[in-house]
């Protein structure tokens, strides 16, 4: 029997004295694509960033491995030096700096990803703005940038959040072209998304979630 890319064991989480992530496990093998659903509220941006191992939510016990790397031990900084990307829900361009910018921040640490010529030419519409600053993209645009920015790292699996959020649905249509070329690429993923026939369209397996809890388990 394999060992799975992403093993995520018996999880408990909490917001102060908030139960939030109540026991979820489920497993990710490499090249794969997870969609996470649920209603709002059910825990799927919480599971993301204890993945993340972000502050917040705070992880009581249970055991997350990628790669058979021991996440649950690390701090956020850690596991994104390990390959583990994060893309939230309101992308954190940072502001004052261009699109450019922004790129070459996120390469300052080893290990580094993707180079910009690369990033321009699977995002040819960040090449045409690469001068401009960050925050005055439009809301596609700046998924856009988010998303290159995480491939900017030494990417090994990589989480979004609310990818098609309030973007109107052309413009969904375009950053559901750039998933399925991250699909192409073989990039694991795992996408939290309202909007659950987009993600079924590119997920491999799906996992629902209900009051914190997983419901269901199994195929896209």
């Amino acid at each position: 029997m394999t060992t799975p890319f992403l093993s995520v064991r018996d999880v408990h989480a909490y917001y102060g004295e908030s139960y939030i992530v109540q026991g979820v496990s489920f497993d990710l093998e490499e090249t794969q694509i997870l969609a996470l659903l649920g209603r709002n509220g059910a825990g799927k941006t919480s599971i993301l960033r204890t993945l993340a191992r972000t502050e917040t939510p705070a992880l009581r016990s249970g055991e997350i491995s990628m790669g058979g790397i021991e996440l649950h031990k690390m701090q956020s900084h850690e596991a994104a030096q390990n390959g583990l990307q994060l893309v939230p829900e309101d992308r954190r361009i940072i502001q004052g700096l261009t699109v450019e910018e922004n790129l070459i921040l996120a390469q300052i640490a080893e290990p580094k990803g993707w180079d910009l010529d690369r990033i321009y030419g699977h995002f040819p519409r960040l090449a045409e703005r690469r001068k401009q600053e960050g925050t005055t993209l439009s809301g596609g645009e700046q998924q856009m940038l988010a998303v290159a920015r995480a491939l900017a790292r030494d990417l090994k699996l990589l989480l979004l959040d609310e990818p098609y959020e309030g973007l109107a649905p052309v413009i969904v249509r375009e950053i559901e072209k750039i998933m399925l070329e991250i699909k192409e690429l073989g990039i694991t993923t795992i996408i939290v998304e309202q909007n659950a026939v987009a993600a079924l369209k590119l997920a491999d397996r799906a996992v629902i979630m209900e009051m914190g809890q997983v419901v269901y388990d199994g195929t896209a």
